[in-house]
């Protein structure tokens, strides 16, 4: 398959965008969002008991949620990405060590996933337009989150 230069740029483009979400949530930085999605994104993390709503809920629910955790990382890896104009899809698989203080231990556990992503082109550049996390598996997850 031959890409052009145009769709090259794309694809690079989107990646870098998906690997700026990754480092703000890692760094707890929620309200960064607002540069990597569209106003009017559509974000399901029911996944694994997250919200289902709307860039500002999907915030809300960030700042709330990610404290909770010492430490994280959204690894992303086999990005696949078709790119259609000015309109895209994607499905990136993510690795998640989690670390989180429970009583005077740190318990790390890890979720896999995959975000399964529509993207579009704006006047600021690639946005997710709608994210949707599946589940894969998850591993040493405390009781008490029963994911």
């Amino acid at each position: 398959m031959t890409l052009s230069q145009q769709e090259m740029s794309d694809r690079f483009e989107i990646q870098d965008m998906l690997y700026h979400y990754a480092d703000i949530i890692d760094r707890q930085a929620a309200d960064e969002l607002r540069d990597v999605f569209t106003d009017d994104a559509a974000v399901d993390y029911s996944a694994f008991g997250g919200v289902v709503g709307d860039l500002e809920t999907t915030i809300a629910f960030l700042k709330e949620a990610l404290p909770a955790f010492s430490n994280t990382q959204h690894l992303n890896a086999n990005v696949q990405i078709r790119v259609d104009g000015d309109r895209a899809t994607g499905r990136v698989m993510c690795f998640n060590p989690m670390e989180m203080p429970i009583g005077d231990e740190k318990q790390v556990f890890m979720l896999g996933l995959w975000y399964v992503d529509e993207y579009r082109r704006t006047e600021q550049g690639w946005r997710i337009a709608s994210r949707c996390e599946e589940k894969s598996w998850v591993f040493n997850v405390p009781d008490f989150m029963a994911l």
